[in-house]
């Protein structure tokens, strides 16, 4: 048995090296290309295995040489080829050579940490305004003024959906400083800003996010087929494109209106103005509001870049799917760990900021913004995640504003996150989490985690806080602290059942660790949690 094994590898082995020399004698020869995400000022993810890849000739033998390491592989036959680096100090700059039949050089790359940002339009929202003119975070000027951080780099990836998976994605790395700070993801950068005081090590940040964006859209096909819940997205998607492929009168309009607007946006640019909205495309492609079209173009290509882990900033868009939100976000994060294949990588995601008029009047009035919040806080249950809170960092100015500005404490939230999680910091890093009840008679005592230290109220005056009978009339609450719990009760109710608190778009909150972290919103009735 063993000699036949012997002799099937050799005879496989030669079968395969004349299939390349067939495919070569009739191939037109391409040069050796890097995957997108190689490129100059690159930060590689330092202390582990580092897959390099990309494409040259059929059966091409290819070499990378980096610091004393040089590693060879064979393209396949299609031109595909990855080499896997062994574990690379943090520092830099190395320079990485790839040779095949031709050369390509990548210079000023350093060895650090590396985390995927991704989501709508709070994680694609940059640090100036520039020309468009929701972004722009508060004390800009200053801000953009001291970007000085040579190892801080960004790879920021173009909006670029599809039917298909790809292998390529438009982008480079750039260096932060105050000529590329203002176009650049400001909740990342300040992340980054932090994290690094603490780490004192290079890092990369890969910034692939998209205004307006669902979850499903940046999950795999086959991943979301894989559950029956998502099957009307799925289907839905289906007959949008049906319909599209057959409406040309529709599609003839598109390209007038796109002519159009791009005399208008010229226009725009040479007056100084803000860049002019373009018209919708019809393609159901285009709309990032369809299931896996983002996966395909903008998170596949960078897959599996070497990196730390996650962090995710969405959910405003998921408000027609709030009731399946927790199971869209299970599914991308078990499935991006999957194709990234790097164990439970950390995932740091930020929960729904309030928004909105504040009605303080009404007590538990709940809504999509509430239950996205409630899902976000049982994906907890996923090991290695994390979850900021931002029920207290809506736009002081508009409270309607979708893009709340301070994202200087988004990043200094998300930072504390990942030292804990992911370097093992004995850190605060959480506000009080909701844990469990306790029937007192005629009131409710709550229980914590991440109390650190102990629990505070907000200018001294606990408020959000809703009580409720077995008929859940909810009524407000009088709420105290006591040791490291709440108790919470009402004259009116005699027999309470459960208590809610911050159950709104934008409810009082009030409750606070003496980290000075907010609690999360909750409810004790919740179900699956």
């Amino acid at each position: 048995m063993l000699l036949f094994r012997i002799v099937y590898k050799i005879r496989a082995a030669k079968t395969i090296a004349i299939f390349c020399l067939l495919l070569l004698a009739d191939t037109i020869y391409a040069d050796v290309k890097l995957a997108s995400p190689f490129c100059d000022h690159m930060v590689l993810q330092y202390n582990t295995i580092v897959p390099v890849w990309g494409t040259g000739d059929p059966c091409e033998k290819i070499s990378l040489q980096i610091g004393k390491q040089t590693k060879t592989a064979i393209a396949n036959v299609t031109g595909e080829w990855m080499i896997q680096l062994n574990k690379i100090s943090a520092g830099g700059p190395y320079t990485i050579t790839i040779s095949g039949k031709n050369k390509v050089v990548i210079n000023d790359v350093y060895a650090g940490e590396v985390w995927v940002c991704s989501g709508q339009s709070n994680m694609d929202m940059t640090v100036a305004r520039e020309d468009r003119y929701w972004c722009g975070v508060f004390n800009e000027k200053e801000e953009v003024a001291a970007a000085d951080y040579p190892l801080i780099r960004v790879f920021d990836t173009d909006f670029s959906p599809a039917a298909m998976p790809q292998s390529e994605v438009k982008g480079k790395w750039e260096i932060v400083s105050p000529q590329t700070v203002g176009h650049l993801s400001a909740a990342a950068y300040f992340f980054a800003r932090d994290l690094q005081k603490k780490i004192n090590m290079p890092i990369g940040l890969i910034t692939t996010a998209f205004g307006a964006s669902t979850a499903e859209a940046w999950i795999r096909k086959e991943a979301l087929a894989e559950e029956p819940a998502f099957k009307k997205l799925l289907d839905n998607f289906n007959d949008k494109m049906t319909k599209y492929e057959t409406d040309t009168a529709g599609q003839n309009k598109y390209r007038a209106d796109y002519a159009k607007w791009k005399i208008d946006v010229a226009k725009a640019k040479a007056e100084g103005k803000d860049e002019v909205r373009g018209p919708k495309n019809p393609d159901p492609v285009r709309d990032q509001h369809n299931p896996y079209v983002l996966w395909n173009g903008m998170v596949k290509p960078l897959v599996p870049y070497a990196i730390r882990g996650a962090l995710w900033y969405q959910g405003e868009s998921n408000s027609p799917t709030a009731a399946i939100y927790r199971q869209l976000m299970e599914t991308l994060i078990k499935d991006w760990r999957q194709q990234w294949n790097r164990g439970d990588f950390p995932f740091i995601y930020v929960q729904l900021a309030n928004i909105g008029k504040k009605i303080d009047s009404l007590p538990a009035m709940g809504g999509a913004e509430a239950i996205k919040r409630e899902a976000q806080l049982q994906n907890l249950s996923i090991l290695n995640t994390a979850m900021v809170v931002a029920i207290d960092n809506a736009d002081p100015n508009d409270m309607n504003n979708v893009h709340p500005k301070n994202k200087q404490e988004i990043g200094r939230r998300l930072a504390l996150a990942a030292e804990a999680i992911a370097y093992g910091e004995k850190i605060a890093y959480s506000g009080p989490v909701y844990e469990k009840m306790k029937v007192e008679g005629d009131r409710i005592r709550l229980y914590f985690k991440h109390v650190n230290g102990g629990l505070t109220a907000k200018e001294d005056v606990l408020n959000g806080f809703a009580i409720a009978g077995e008929d859940k009339n909810f009524v407000w609450g009088n709420a105290k602290i006591d040791g490291n719990t709440i108790i919470v009760s009402n004259p009116a109710i005699t027999k309470p059942v459960s208590v809610y608190y911050g159950w709104g778009n934008n409810p009082p909150v009030s409750l606070y660790n003496k980290e000075n972290l907010p609690a999360s919103p909750f409810r004790t009735d919740s179900t699956n949690k």
